[in-house]
């Protein structure tokens, strides 16, 4: 009589807690999307092992949030854990994804640098302990090759970033010109330093020749007020106008000349982009009568150029700052407007 007791009691808690379990499996069917219920790694574990103790009749019976097949997929994926081997690992652990992620960072940045000198790079710059081997694995998994093979394939731009410091850029546009007797094409030459953009206008001639071109050259790498005086390596394309005592005129001075290739106006981007701008921003609207006003025009748009004007590609910096110039930040008062050649407004404080 007592267990009959018992039992009917534990029957009647059981039922309500059957029950209750089909209201909230009806409550988080209707607020899903799907109409599924979605368990973790956890609670997928703890109903394995609460259901292992149970009979198959006692499954079917009782089970109500899973099926009883549900039940025992979990249950046998639970004990395959124990022989899954796909966790584990052979050999040294990989290294951090940071340490990784810097050692190829020096191997792009460095193109002639080892393996050993970027393991003590790391050890001594940084105070990363690693191998050369652990260098080396981790150079071929992202498909990085040996310091001799990646000083092969080094690209244009990685050159321009190597030499910044000591790299310029020559070039010519032409520009037509009104006389007595009629139109002639001038030839200008300028020069840009490529880091901070500087440029200056070399020379201004109809037919340049070479005794001309090597005369600017002396001019160009005079150690005193030459533009290229501090330069390494000057690119300019294949124009024939750039003759060979030209270019032994700046190798004696210790400037290097580098042709682009042919048809690439691109490997010389920043002369381009010069060129562009005098010729949009001033040539074009002009018509010049005879070689003075040419070289009048030319001064007056690179006072601006230089002083006045803002540069995308400095970040809307100016090239030289001068007193009053729109990026002095101590300057103050009342704003006042310059023009230059009818166009070219400038505004400051002064």
């Amino acid at each position: 009589m007592i267990a009959h007791a018992i039992n009917e009691r534990m029957q009647r808690k059981l039922d309500y807690t059957q029950e209750e379990v089909r209201v909230l499996k009806e409550v988080v069917r209707a607020l899903s999307w799907t109409g599924r219920i979605s368990f973790t790694a956890e609670q997928r574990r703890r109903l394995a092992l609460a259901g292992k103790e149970l009979s198959g009749d006692e499954r079917r019976r009782y089970c109500q949030i899973v099926k009883p097949a549900t039940l025992l997929a979990c249950f046998r994926e639970l004990g395959a854990r124990k022989y899954d081997s796909s966790r584990w690992q052979c050999g040294r652990p990989r290294k951090a994804r940071d340490v990784r992620k810097l050692v190829v960072e020096i191997a792009q940045a460095n193109l002639g640098w080892g393996y050993t000198k970027i393991r003590d790079a790391l050890r001594i710059g940084l105070k990363v302990e690693t191998g050369r081997s652990t260098v080396a694995d981790i150079l071929a998994d992202a498909g990085i090759e040996p310091a001799p093979e990646r000083e092969k394939k080094r690209t244009w731009k990685q050159f321009v970033k190597t030499h910044w410091d000591s790299l310029y850029a020559c070039d010519f546009f032409s520009v037509e010109v009104l006389g007595i007797g009629g139109t002639a094409r001038y030839m200008v030459l300028f020069v840009m330093e490529l880091k901070t953009r500087p440029v200056e206008i070399a020379g201004i001639r109809v037919d340049p020749d070479g005794e001309w071109m090597k005369q600017i050259a002396r001019n160009l790498t005079d150690p005193v007020e030459g533009f290229l005086r501090r330069a390494r390596y000057t690119i300019h394309d294949r124009d024939p106008l750039f003759t060979n005592v030209f270019a032994a005129t700046l190798k004696g001075r210790g400037v290097t000349c580098v042709k682009i290739p042919a048809q690439s106006p691109t490997c010389n981007a920043h002369a381009e982009r010069f060129v562009k701008t005098i010729k949009y921003e001033c040539l074009n609207h002009l018509i010049f009568f005879g070689e003075r006003h040419l070289r009048y025009v030319a001064k007056e748009f690179m006072a601006h150029y230089l002083g006045e004007r803002l540069h995308q590609g400095l970040a809307g910096q100016l090239i030289k700052k001068a007193s009053g110039s729109p990026n002095d930040s101590r300057a103050n008062g009342k704003v006042v407007c310059r023009s230059r050649l009818g166009g070219m407004l400038n505004y400051y404080q002064r």
